[in-house]
């Protein structure tokens, strides 16, 4: 079976749009967007100068992850990536198909309003009006169409904007990063000795809330149809863009909590970086944080609605959600971008950073931990290491229990909305699979 798969490979269609670099661009824009700018805050609140140390173990936590994803993507070569490994792994049951179909989508839609509301956060942040919630959330409603209208405009234009923005913004962060060490006002000795005592359990929670900021590795799966050599440039393509991304965050976050005082980090978490470099660096460092950070967002808004985007098509297909949905111009899902796109500025509208950040993460660990599930199940046919595949599971196991107790014991009622938002979800993915029933069920007769 395995050796078929493959060899279905052979007779693809040349001239694909999308080389081994825009699918490193679209995973890179992914992951390095509101990723650093949002957590830095967050984490260096929870485990302080332990925060580079639970950003790698994050890391650490995505490439488990990643294994399964690429091998299920390698056997399976499906555009619905998440979604039909697991229908395919789980053929008899249309719930469970419908049920994560769902929870990655609204997933993706959570990330799509962390990254327009970190974009917003930091495009206002030089002006006297970066505290005002609503100027924000239309900032971050505006970037969301602006990316909207490029994904519904071309594949190859989205894949060479993303190609420019990605590279940009790694070169601008890798500036920021070296210009952060070498104004450093401490020493990790120092910051070492005052710290308080950290739990190792904390730094665990703060890696398994940062795991959103890795996520965006899956969107490369979603554009197989449209890339070159996917056997080997699915693998190189997301092993390459963790690797890169573990790299970024963690000489960011070494550099900013040696550069800047803990308590600017922590009141302005929303634009954490641009605050404490524009003290320490004048306004141009300011200026070169600020463009950083939108480049990041803006690469992870136009990736993420392009590879998820394509997820929701696939679903709707399926009948898993509205048919309309699935409609294509061409190959481009414009129906599912302007779905997800209204979606995401309505969570942006609704919610609060640490919360769509929390929602994100909780999603993407637990998806997460079904594909570690379903790779295990076929790990003979995928090639699969037996070892690495229960580590992953394991590993994303102890993500999922830290954050929830953490929730639990110090943000109940915000546990509870998001206990809210799985119910409803989880509702209308088991509507939506009893009609799917039904339409079998009649066409058979």
């Amino acid at each position: 079976m395995f050796t078929k798969n493959r060899n279905r490979c052979i007779h693809r269609k040349r001239n694909k749009p999308l080389g081994v670099l825009e699918l490193i661009a679209i995973a890179l824009g992914g992951m390095i967007g509101g990723g650093i700018f949002t957590v830095l805050g967050i984490s260096v609140s929870m485990v302080g100068v332990f925060t580079p140390v639970a950003i790698t173990l994050g890391g650490i936590m995505a490439a488990l992850a990643a294994y399964s994803y690429v091998k299920l993507a390698v056997y399976y070569k499906d555009e619905g990536a998440t979604y039909s490994f697991y229908k395919r792994t789980f053929p008899d049951s249309h719930f469970a198909a419908a049920l994560i179909g769902w929870w990655v989508v609204f997933g993706y839609i959570s990330t799509l309003a962390l990254y327009s509301y970190t974009f917003a956060s930091y495009a206002i942040s030089d002006f006297s009006f970066a505290d005002n919630e609503w100027v924000r959330k239309g900032v971050a409603g505006s970037v969301i169409l602006v990316f909207t209208l490029v994904n519904i405009w071309s594949v190859k234009g989205m894949g060479k904007i993303e190609d420019i923005m990605v590279y940009t913004k790694v070169v601008i962060l890798i500036v920021i990063s070296f210009v952060l060490v070498n104004h450093s006002q401490t020493s990790l000795p120092l910051l070492l000795q005052n710290s308080h005592e950290t739990s190792i359990f904390s730094i665990v929670i703060v890696a398994s809330i940062t795991f959103v900021a890795y996520e965006g590795f899956q969107l490369v799966i979603h554009a197989i149809n449209e890339m070159e050599n996917p056997e080997k440039n699915i693998p190189k393509a997301i092993y390459s863009a963790i690797f890169l991304t573990i790299l970024i965050y963690v000489v960011i976050s070494l550099g900013a909590i040696l550069a800047l005082p803990f308590t600017d980090i922590i009141e302005n978490k929303e634009y954490a970086l641009a605050s404490g470099a524009g003290n320490i660096l004048g306004h141009w460092g300011t200026n070169l944080v600020i463009v950083g950070a939108l480049l990041a967002t803006s690469s992870a808004i136009s990736g993420t609605l392009f590879g998820a985007s394509r997820l929701m098509a696939v679903i709707a297909k399926d009948g898993y959600l509205p048919r309309l949905l699935s409609r294509k111009n061409k190959t481009i899902p414009v129906y599912a971008i302007l779905c997800m796109a209204t979606f995401a500025f309505f969570l942006v509208f609704i919610g609060s950073l640490e919360l769509i950040l929390e929602f994100g993460s909780i999603t993407f660990l637990l998806v997460s931990l079904l594909m570690a599930y379903a790779n295990f199940k076929i790990r003979k046919v995928t090639e699969s290491s037996f070892i690495l595949t229960v580590l992953a599971f394991a590993g994303l196991t102890c993500g999922m229990v830290s954050i929830i107790a953490y929730e639990l014991k110090h943000q109940p009622q915000q546990l509870i909305f998001i206990t809210g938002l799985y119910i409803l979800l989880t509702i209308s993915s088991w509507g939506y699979s009893r009609a799917r029933i039904k339409k079998v069920e009649l066409f058979t007769e």
